[in-house]
């Protein structure tokens, strides 16, 4: 069975779509191709990285991409994860199914590393939560989510 082609857009592909990607590949792996991209690129964020990797996970290895470069995936599912990218989402080859769920963006926080990173942690793990769920998602009949 083929593993189905999941892409994970937020605004930037910085934090949230990355960390998503990463939970995927890690959890996921033996049932799912996962993708990252933003509608605009702003570099991996080293804290995404660090926090990550407390949790097991490397995703340094992971780059910035537009979403233009992934017009060939035709991936089965697209998942925003946050509102701007929901907004800003081109439409893709396949008429691959659409799922929104937002997620608060950690690069956004302010303040010391005592302060920034337990944020990053948050985001991480709801993220993690979120995928491991990616199953039932992409078993469920096709219908628009998030409206």
């Amino acid at each position: 069975m083929a593993k189905a082609k999941v892409l994970f857009l937020c605004t930037g592909n910085s934090c949230r779509s990355q960390m998503a990607e990463g939970w995927a590949k890690h959890l996921l792996g033996d049932r799912v191709d996962a993708y990252s991209a933003g509608v605009e690129t702003h570099g991996l964020n080293p804290r995404a990285v660090q926090v990550m990797a407390e949790a097991g996970v490397d995703i340094s290895g992971q780059r910035s991409q537009e979403v233009d470069e992934f017009l060939d995936l035709a991936p089965d599912l697209v998942v925003t994860v946050c509102d701007n990218a929901a907004e800003r989402c081109p439409v893709l080859p396949g008429s691959p199914r659409t799922v929104h769920h937002s997620f608060r963006d950690p690069a956004g926080a302010h303040g010391s590393e005592n302060e920034v990173l337990p944020v990053f942690r948050s985001v991480r793990d709801e993220i993690r939560d979120f995928v491991r769920g990616l199953p039932e998602l992409l078993s469920e009949t096709p219908q628009s989510e998030g409206e």
